[in-house]
């Protein structure tokens, strides 16, 4: 669909850009001959993500672990990126965190633990980055990862639909304020993409492909279809299209609304959410166990 070499020239920040759909937005835009950092909380996963995407496709890949919910560190690794490569010219705002529980059975701490990567961290890494474009007179792109909660709002996901609201809202407020330095923000909310990270936490013990006859399209998405919606936003050509966020989910929230897509659960016992929760703390409980390693 693109021509070779349409990103060269370019220098991309990918927030979660070690795992998931992250690694895979990065697989493309280095396949196109963009130079890439990527960061997250996992150091060695970053590494071998690196190691890997570089194998496949060459190029020049740089990692820089970070807790995104740490203003200050986050405005450290923007430092060294500008004093290692060079200012970057696009910013993948693609790190999240996300689990399913009854509202009720939310503590404090785990709404945060949602709301501080999701909400905080991703204003931390817009705002290091876009005050600098500012500062040196740079013209910039953003695209943030959000999902079609931002329209519907959504049950039993509360902590994340709240907080991926709030980045809808950053980015049509941000697109206005920053739009006289030439600097554009856009976002993307994807449906149902299956990563194991999203099932282990979302559909714990089942499959999003159970989903897929909930879609007008009767599929989930693939994993090319958002690779190529990120990469027509990031390229030169669209400068005029700002302050949006895109659905890309075959028209699944605007024929079954995303309120639907959790309704179900409002089927699970108290024992059925008992058994969801063990399953989402092992996954979380194995993702720690990699930060440390």
């Amino acid at each position: 669909m693109f021509k070779e070499g349409l990103l060269k020239g370019k220098r991309i920040l990918v927030t979660g850009g070690g795992t998931g759909l992250g690694k895979e937005i990065a697989a493309r835009y280095l396949q196109l001959g963009a130079e890439l950092w990527i960061c997250g909380r996992r150091g060695g996963v970053l590494e071998a993500a690196a190691k890997e995407l570089t194998g496949r496709h060459g190029g020049s890949v740089r990692t820089h672990a970070v807790d995104i919910r740490d203003a200050a560190a986050v405005d450290a690794m923007v430092q060294r990126i500008w004093d290692e490569t060079g200012p970057i010219t696009g910013l993948v705002n693609n790190a999240a965190g996300n689990f399913i529980s009854p509202t009720k059975d939310l503590s404090p701490n785990g709404f945060n633990a949602i709301a501080n990567i999701v909400f905080h961290g991703t204003f931390y890494v817009t705002h290091a980055v876009g005050r600098r474009w500012i500062a040196d007179g740079i013209k910039g792109s953003v695209i943030s990862i959000v999902v079609t909660w931002v329209h519907t709002g959504s049950p039993y996901v509360v902590p994340s639909a709240m907080s991926k609201a709030g980045v809808h809202v950053m980015t049509k407020s941000l697109a206005v304020e920053w739009g006289r330095y030439g600097i554009r923000l856009n976002a993307v909310a994807p449906g149902p993409f299956p990563t194991e990270g999203a099932t282990k936490r979302l559909r714990p013990g089942g499959r999003f492909e159970d989903e897929s006859q909930m879609n007008p399209m009767r599929r989930v998405g693939r994993t090319e279809e958002l690779q190529n919606l990120v990469t027509f936003l990031m390229a030169d050509g669209c400068e005029w299209l700002t302050g949006e966020t895109i659905a890309i989910d075959g028209a699944g929230y605007l024929g079954t609304g995303a309120a639907a897509y959790y309704l179900e659960l409002d089927k699970l016992t108290d024992a059925d959410w008992e058994r969801m929760r063990a399953l989402i703390k092992a996954q979380n409980d194995k993702d720690r166990a990699g930060r440390s390693a």
